[in-house]
């Protein structure tokens, strides 16, 4: 019997973790035949778990929505993990999400052994979380999308831009990435025959998805998150100037909030194209680099600087002078 129990239990994991598994794959993962697989769905099923069947030579299982929710298997990190991210989502990014997630995780803690409710009270008592002001997505929307990615299925969907102009977009999405602000969607543009990078929050999708596409390369998701971070300062960004820094690239990379490509000119000196909405915000940025540094071309960020310059020295007159 406890061997059963294992086996069902490691079972659910595996429909948990992927949705679609064929009878032949779920067997060998098991070590059972698949005949032993048929008899542990219909033992899920009788405990409430609604396992899908699809029959043929390539059917095979997935576990679909019910009319209520089963339990969900985790392990010590996971469970850990998803009480950190409730707490996060309750002041982050996703809208009408917050009561959600307090209510979710005081079930959780419920639940939780007493050493991960230590470690989550640990965590809880000593990150402090930023209250988020950036826009908010709906969490339909980033559960289309997420699922969209997952089952390789076209998504079609009206799209404003940074400038405001609307289209209409279709797309095969692979990649929701995050910068603890916005969410973004990786996909590649059908209509443009390129990768294309999309505001989640300015997505309308129009539904139904589909249908399904074969999976394009992919590059390693630290490449893809560092590229998206790249895109988005290039694609907010207002003005643009070119800078040259009397100091090592290697130097400048390391000062810089975001990823920026910075072009080496030699040991003590390199060029980048920094931005900002407006000259005056990127004069202040340039003075936290604790460099020199020479502008090319671009007198709108040349008369900011002269600007902050004289702004500067008034105060510094004024603060020398003898209180009266």
């Amino acid at each position: 019997m406890l061997e059963t129990s294992a086996r069902l239990l490691r079972l659910l994991s595996l429909l948990q973790a992927r949705r679609d598994w064929t009878s032949t794959e779920l067997a060998a993962r098991l070590g059972v035949t698949t005949r032993t697989i048929r008899n542990d769905v219909d033992r899920l099923r009788g405990l409430g778990y609604p396992v899908d069947a699809r029959p043929g030579v390539a059917g095979g299982y997935r576990l679909g929505p019910g009319g209520a929710l089963p339990p969900l298997l985790l392990d010590d990190d996971e469970a850990v993990a998803v009480a950190v991210g409730l707490r996060t989502a309750a002041s982050g990014s996703i809208a009408g999400i917050e009561e959600t997630s307090v209510r979710a995780l005081a079930k959780l803690q419920q639940v939780l052994p007493s050493r991960l409710r230590r470690r989550v009270s640990a965590l809880q008592s000593y990150a402090l979380p930023m209250p988020f002001r950036g826009p908010q997505v709906d969490p339909d929307v980033l559960t289309l999308i997420a699922s969209a990615c997952r089952d390789h299925e076209r998504l079609r969907f009206d799209y404003r831009s940074h400038s405001g102009a609307a289209s209409r977009r279709a797309v095969e999405p692979y990649r929701l990435v995050n910068d603890q602000r916005r969410w973004y969607l990786v996909a590649w543009d059908a209509d443009r025959d390129d990768w294309r990078t999309f505001r989640a929050d300015r997505i309308k999708p129009r539904p139904p998805a589909g249908p399904r596409f074969t999976p394009r390369p992919l590059p390693p998701d630290e490449e893809i998150a560092a590229q998206v971070a790249r895109g988005i300062g290039e694609a907010t960004w207002r003005y643009r100037a070119r800078v040259i820094v009397h100091a090592p690239a290697a130097y400048v990379r390391g000062r810089l909030p975001i990823p920026v490509t910075v072009e080496p000119l030699g040991e003590d000196r390199c060029a980048f194209e920094p931005g900002s909405d407006h000259p005056e915000m990127l004069a202040l940025y340039l003075g936290m680099l604790d460099a020199d540094f020479t502008i090319v071309d671009s007198p709108d960020l040349v008369a900011a600087l002269r600007t902050l310059t004289s702004r500067y020295q008034r105060a510094i007159d004024s603060s020398q002078q003898p209180s009266g």
